[in-house]
């Protein structure tokens, strides 16, 4: 259904295989609400922006799934590494949607690299990631409602909302389905 699709769900839409790239968020109107996504067609390769109305029913697309690490980055290409056969992967940046601002060659994170007929179409993240904060403005002392936010600049180069407690150089927990602030990092 509509409310399950996220960055990197494939689905069957009009006959053709699509995998979300980006979500670009919900309006509703007249006719109901309306969730906007950037989908790249599985077959041609090609990107395209998407409205679809909630409620609307997809077949899955049959994709195989590889636990991989993140290799390293060339230029705009991520190099995956599978797990047990050591096999290495590219992967555009574009392909990635966003999903590339949460991962380095760095993380020790396990990733599920999605393949449609054989070729990586796509990734699987985990729900949260840790980041460093590299640039943000001093945090405000006492303001720990979370309410207001600010812009912060990650590692990674993506930027963030973060509560006005945050000062540079924290480690913060990131939500990577929709890039919100879930907390400080424990360690």
């Amino acid at each position: 259904m509509t409310s399950q699709l996220k960055v990197g769900t494939a689905f069957m839409y009009e006959g053709t295989p699509l995998i979300v790239q980006k979500m670009l968020g919900q309006r509703s109107g007249r006719a109901g609400m309306v969730t906007n996504l950037r989908v790249q067609n599985l077959v041609t390769k090609s990107t395209m922006d998407l409205g679809i109305d909630a409620g609307e029913k997809f077949d899955e697309v049959d994709l195989e799934a590889h636990t991989t690490k993140l290799s390293y980055i060339d230029g705009d290409t991520f190099v995956f590494m599978d797990q047990e056969s050591y096999e290495q992967f590219e992967l555009p940046k574009e392909n990635l949607g966003d999903y590339a601002g949460y991962i380095t060659p760095e993380d020790d994170l396990e990733i599920k690299l999605t393949f449609y007929e054989g070729k990586p179409v796509g990734i699987d993240m985990p729900v949260n990631v840790t980041r460093t904060v590299t640039y943000c403005e001093p945090g405000v002392k006492g303001d720990t409602s979370g309410k207001s936010l600010k812009p912060a600049t990650l590692d990674t180069g993506i930027e963030v909302r973060v509560p006005l407690f945050i000062n540079t150089d924290e480690r913060i927990v990131i939500d990577t389905r929709d890039g919100s602030f879930v907390e400080r990092a424990k360690n």
